[in-house]
């Protein structure tokens, strides 16, 4: 089957490889397949599958459909707008070719990445919110390309990316700097040290500050460190836009029922959103 199916629809589009065998697929409307006759079926939501079960350390590995909507909801109705538009100034003077978003969750942040690369991924271990991510941005960002597929190994050629993008995800960096170009960027966006300290201070007896330098360790040397901002978003929420963070955030699954309980019952709270974001740089 694979020999019959039509090449690549453009010739400079990033060549996405099989995570069975790593050879290049061949992308058609309803199947991409591989040589060695691997297929994968395009989805009606227009995703494609490409996490074998041999990647899967569980069943439905990945965010619940539960924090996923709990996401989908918060994040439109723009309490972290500020971190979005932070995200595209920083990643918009790299005038990237193509960009992979790591851990894309339901695809809000995403969704804004069009405007500054010409070719787009977003790829998620959880399988519903890849198929989430693109029922919601079929029409209105058709050019993004989405997978489901595991950040442990990537399915993309070596040195093929001229980005990658990882908000509040685990991060491989042997992976990516396999995936990366010579000078290839990724992009790291993680809690600052104050993160929503008012909310967890209602979770928590004590409150551990986050460690957003401890990260950069792990990329040196083969990664430089060539830009940081921090944002901050001052939050005033009402139970159900609370409801919604506590539902996204993997907090309330530490703290005790009573605490988690108790705050779920706050009619509002104050809080103030803080993130640090590290703009690292391949090694030439």
């Amino acid at each position: 089957m694979a020999d019959t199916l039509p090449p690549l629809d453009l010739p400079t589009r990033l060549t996405i490889v099989c995570p069975l065998c790593r050879a290049p697929l061949l992308r058609a409307p309803k199947t991409w397949a591989c040589i060695n006759r691997h297929s994968f079926d395009v989805a009606r939501e227009g995703y494609i599958n490409l996490l074998p079960v041999q990647q899967k350390a569980s069943k439905s590995p990945g965010d619940s459909a539960e924090s996923l909507n709990a996401r989908r909801a918060f994040l439109s109705a723009g309490h972290y707008a500020p971190l979005r538009t932070a995200v595209t100034r920083m990643l918009g003077p790299l005038a990237a070719n193509s960009l992979l978003d790591l851990g894309c969750g339901e695809g809000w942040y995403t969704s804004a990445f069009p405007d500054i690369s010409s070719e787009i991924i977003g790829l998620d271990i959880a399988k519903p919110a890849i198929r989430m991510a693109a029922k919601a941005y079929a029409l209105s960002c058709p050019d993004i390309t989405w997978l489901v597929g595991s950040g442990a190994s990537l399915p993309v050629e070596d040195a093929a990316l001229d980005v990658i993008s990882c908000l509040f995800t685990q991060l491989h960096v042997d992976e990516m700097h396999r995936a990366l170009k010579a000078g290839g960027h990724v992009l790291v966006v993680t809690p600052a040290a104050d993160h929503l300290a008012a909310l967890r201070g209602r979770l928590f007896d004590a409150l551990i500050e986050h460690q957003p330098d401890k990260f950069i360790a792990d990329f040196e040397p083969r990664f430089k460190l060539v830009g940081r901002e921090d944002v901050r978003a001052e939050l005033s929420l009402d139970n159900s836009s609370l409801r919604q963070l506590l539902a996204m955030t993997p907090y309330v699954w530490k703290a005790k029922p009573e605490k988690r309980a108790a705050l779920e019952a706050s009619p509002r709270l104050e809080t103030t959103a803080a993130f640090s974001l590290l703009l690292f740089r391949k090694a030439e």
